[in-house]
């Protein structure tokens, strides 16, 4: 008997999130991918480009690529080069995208207020190292390396 079964829940959890961000979306007429692409980049700031937030979040080089083409036409983006390698692209955040990031941001924190409430500080913490756990013996599996 499997102790845990995280995945029986992933669709509840992808829909309670989805309720919390959508009326950012609507509110400021974008995709849930560009909202997501934001809001990676404004709480991630050391994971800066395309290959990050694929890698990071596992997500299609297509849709990633073709969101940021989208928020930089819309000047929520602009790509930025370092003088010690002119091919990555970092991507910065414009002023622009303020309110989408500020809304976006108090959206996700509804959202683990809800997945959270009752919980105490010593059980949510105990949550996170477990979790991380977790995502470390994912990431190792899906990235051909042996888990700890």
């Amino acid at each position: 008997m499997i102790p845990l079964n995280p995945w029986e829940h992933q669709n509840a959890i992808k829909a309670l999130y989805s309720k919390c961000v959508e009326g950012v979306c609507v509110n400021h007429n974008i995709t849930r991918m560009e909202l997501d692409i934001l809001l990676f980049l404004a709480n991630n700031p050391c994971f800066d480009t395309a290959t990050d937030i694929i890698e990071v979040r596992y997500l299609s080089k297509s849709q990633v690529s073709s969101s940021i083409k989208l928020l930089e036409q819309c000047g929520y983006l602009r790509k930025e080069y370092l003088e010690c390698n002119r091919k990555t692209a970092h991507l910065r955040i414009c002023k622009e995208a303020g309110d989408i990031i500020h809304d976006g941001q108090a959206a996700q924190e509804e959202f683990i207020s809800i997945m959270l409430d009752g919980f105490s500080q010593e059980e949510i913490t105990g949550m996170r190292q477990y979790n991380d756990r977790i995502l470390r013996n994912i990431n190792a599996c899906l990235k051909g390396k042996e888990t700890e």
